[in-house]
């Protein structure tokens, strides 16, 4: 059911992307640059940060229409985000999404250009929105921008980067991990919410949840970087280890770090308690602990 959901919204979102990147390429930009940016924004991938933002949409009550731009917005900003984290200068990685990295196609400049127009266009896109909603958009921007930021994820790239080579304890981690994967999960659940103008209460409690999901989705991903496979990832294994970073598998082994994915859904689980309307977020927790690309 939730693999279903998730198939439809992920088509949805897919579809309006590919739709901006025909608008892009018929507007005044250099052809190798939209090229590049429709390289990455358009390889697939399984579109949870959109969902959640439509989901969250829907939970408050706002047209799945008007969410739409945050929705794609927030993909925008995640593929930038991966363009550049797979840099040399940064994880040095050139498999992503079951393709070679932006880099590799297109070059270094090629591709921090390319992350550059993601970025740039996610905001563009969302101003417009803002002009035409008013405050609500605003808030739902407010949201991504403080997510995308140097109190988000780029103050969690340069923690990655700083613990590289070194040991860090849980604290840090999850404090890395918080800004890094957790800040945009939460924002799409925020900047949805948002949109709807959802009540303090609600949006308090589906932000904890998002906090948890996030941390979640994080130690899945250090154990799938341990147990999965090139093939059925998309992407490069077993680089956390070769680069020596800390995850929660080389912190507690597999079996700790499976305990402590299992706490974490427990929490996430346990902020949804006393709210209606929310199965598909509980779905949602289950799948993230349970996947297996």
């Amino acid at each position: 059911m939730i693999e279903s959901a998730l198939q439809d919204y992920a088509a949805r979102i897919d579809g309006a992307l590919t739709a901006r990147m025909a608008d892009l390429t018929a507007a005044e930009v250099p052809e190798r640059l939209s090229r590049a940016m429709a390289y990455s924004l358009l390889a697939g991938g399984k579109r949870i940060r959109g969902t959640l933002v439509l989901t969250a949409a829907e939970l408050a009550g706002c047209p799945r229409k008007l969410a739409m731009p945050f929705a794609m917005a927030i993909e925008m900003v995640h593929a930038y985000s991966l363009i550049h984290d797979d840099l040399p200068a940064m994880d040095n990685d050139t498999l992503r999404r079951g393709k070679p990295t932006s880099h590799v196609v297109f070059g270094e400049a090629g591709a921090i250009l390319a992350g550059d127009g993601l970025l740039n266009l996610a905001f563009e896109d969302m101003l417009a929105a803002c002009a035409a909603q008013g405050a609500p958009a605003v808030a739902a921007a407010g949201c991504i921008a403080m997510a995308a930021g140097s109190a988000g994820m780029v103050g969690g790239q340069v923690l990655d980067i700083d613990a590289t080579g070194h040991f860090a304890g849980e604290e840090a981690l999850r404090e890395m991990h918080a800004k890094k994967t957790g800040a945009l999960l939460r924002a799409a659940i925020g900047a949805g919410l948002r949109l709807g103008s959802a009540p303090q209460g609600l949006v308090a409690a589906m932000e904890r949840y998002g906090g948890h999901l996030g941390l979640l989705f994080q130690i899945t991903d250090d154990i799938l970087d341990c147990e999965g496979t090139a093939q059925s990832l998309g992407k490069s294994v077993g680089k956390d280890e070769n680069g020596q970073k800390t995850t929660y598998v080389t912190l507690y082994g597999l079996e700790g770090a499976r305990a402590r994915a299992a706490e974490q859904t427990a929490l996430a689980l346990g902020a949804l308690e006393s709210l209606a309307g929310v199965d598909f977020f509980r779905d949602l927790a289950h799948y993230i602990q349970g996947r297996k690309k």
